[in-house]
């Protein structure tokens, strides 16, 4: 019940904090920009809590705590052929209107940042060192005589110093013979070891076939703490377009999407490690959600910018039919994305099959 009851309120903090900083990056903007800002909402539905602060904007906090919105005047009425009102998102220039828009997930990307380099600057941070906790039997590192402990120096001359950097060149590099330099009970050591390969949604990579597990606190000064927050926020940013990018072109990563289901589960388990893990977790879903926001999608910010891109380019807005079938097109997509990321996460818990089970 307590396990529960943390997962559950672990779960609205995190997207609390990622809808709220989100939409707050679309307020500043538009205030920045002089339009008017009606409602400020976290969350969909009725409000459970809502002000009216002196700039004439009603925040609020509502029922359903799955995103939120902030309601700009004159928001959606691009064609209107009135004069616009001052102070409107309708009267405001285009370029005003694309950055207010991209505002929303490059703020989640500077609070990824901004969170990476308070944890770097106060705890550090968690680094696997490039010690082989344990060599599976029949691998490429137990034919090539690794053992449990070796730690690994340089592979074929460049200097390793994390477990992740070995995992990185090992995977680049299959069925390919290597120089390892490796540091076994304190004598230096070379060993050429013949990689394997292993099949990852359909894209044959390096198999090494050792595990890591020892782990050490890497600490930093200010400076180098905001060098490697903004080294850490670029590497994850970078491997969530990658997987965007072959999800997209090569249909790849498709059972592996989650939803709010599986978002929900592995914030109960990162809960249980502590706070620095909540917070750790927080800076990795920004970046998602900033990322995909940006995706060209109808009905995403990515979305809009596409629509100013080709108001520019054409010199007038895009008919509103054509705006109309775009939106109604990208609504769709995230519908089925939804169900498809809802039906993967099912499937994990084993519901899918539990279902299956019943009905024969």
């Amino acid at each position: 019940m307590f396990d529960t009851a943390r997962t559950i309120l672990t779960y609205a903090f995190v997207l609390g904090v990622l809808v709220f900083f989100h939409e707050l990056g679309h307020y500043l903007a538009a205030r920045a920009r002089g339009v008017v800002v009606e409602v400020f909402s976290v969350g969909f539905g009725p409000a459970l809590v809502s002000w009216r602060a002196k700039s004439g904007t009603v925040w609020k906090v509502s029922v359903l705590p799955l995103g939120g919105y902030v309601k700009m005047q004159g928001w959606g009425e691009p064609n209107d052929p009135a004069p616009p009102v001052p102070g409107s998102f309708a009267g405001a220039s285009l370029g005003s209107k694309a950055f207010i828009v991209a505002a929303g997930p490059l703020a989640n990307l500077l609070l990824a940042f901004v969170l990476f380099s308070g944890l770097f600057m106060t705890v550090g941070r968690v680094v696997v060192q490039p010690v082989f906790s344990t060599v599976e039997p029949a691998s490429p590192a137990a034919a090539a005589g690794l053992r449990a402990g070796d730690r690994v120096l340089a592979v074929d001359g460049e200097q390793v110093k994390t477990f992740n950097r070995l995992q990185d060149i090992v995977s680049q590099h299959p069925d390919v013979s290597m120089d390892f330099t490796l540091l076994r009970q304190g004598k230096v050591i070379d060993q050429q070891v013949t990689l394997g390969d292993v099949t990852l949604d359909g894209t044959k990579i390096g198999h090494l076939g050792v595990a890591g597990s020892v782990s050490s606190i890497q600490h930093f000064s200010p400076p180098e703490a905001v060098a490697a927050a903004a080294v850490e926020t670029w590497h994850d940013g970078s491997g969530m377009l990658a997987g965007l990018y072959n999800l997209a072109v090569h249909r790849q990563g498709l059972g592996q999407l989650a939803g709010p289901l599986g978002i929900a589960e592995v914030t109960g388990q990162v809960a249980a490690l502590g706070i620095i893990s909540v917070i750790s977790f927080i800076a990795f879903l920004s970046i998602n959600l900033g990322l995909i926001n940006l995706v060209p999608i109808p009905i995403l910010d990515g979305g809009h910018l596409l629509f100013y891109l080709a108001e520019a380019i054409y010199g007038r807005p895009l008919p509103a039919r054509a705006m109309d079938i775009g939106l109604r097109f990208g609504a769709a997509l995230i519908i089925s994305l939804f169900f498809l990321t809802t039906f993967n996460d099912l499937s994990r818990m084993g519901a899918v099959n539990w279902v299956m089970h019943l009905f024969g």
